[in-house]
C-alpha cells in the first residue's frame, strides 16, 4: 500500500497551486541556504577545534622562544 506516482503528482499538483510557483522558489533558496549555513558552520566547529589544538601547543612554545630573545636583546643594548 505505497505511495503511487499519480498521488504524488496530485498532491503536488495541489501544493503548487496554493502556493505558488514563486514562494515554492523562495522556500526551496531559503532550505538550501539553511542547509549550507548549518554545513559551513559544522565545518567551521572542526577547524575551530584543530586551531585550538594548535594554537595549545604554539602558547607553550612561544613563552619559551621570548624568554630566549629577552637576554640576547639585553646584551646587545
Amino acid at each position: 500500500m505505497g505511495i503511487s506516482i499519480w498521488q504524488l503528482l496530485i498532491v503536488l499538483g495541489i501544493v503548487i497551486l496554493l502556493f505558488g510557483t514563486k514562494k515554492l522558489r523562495n522556500i526551496g533558496s531559503d532550505l538550501g541556504g539553511a542547509i549550507r549555513g548549518f554545513k559551513k558552520s559544522m565545518g567551521d566547529d572542526d577547524s575551530k577545534d584543530e586551531d585550538k589544538e594548535s594554537l595549545e601547543g604554539k602558547t607553550d612554545e612561544q613563552p619559551q622562544q621570548a624568554a630566549e630573545e629577552k637576554p640576547r636583546d639585553k646584551s646587545h643594548s
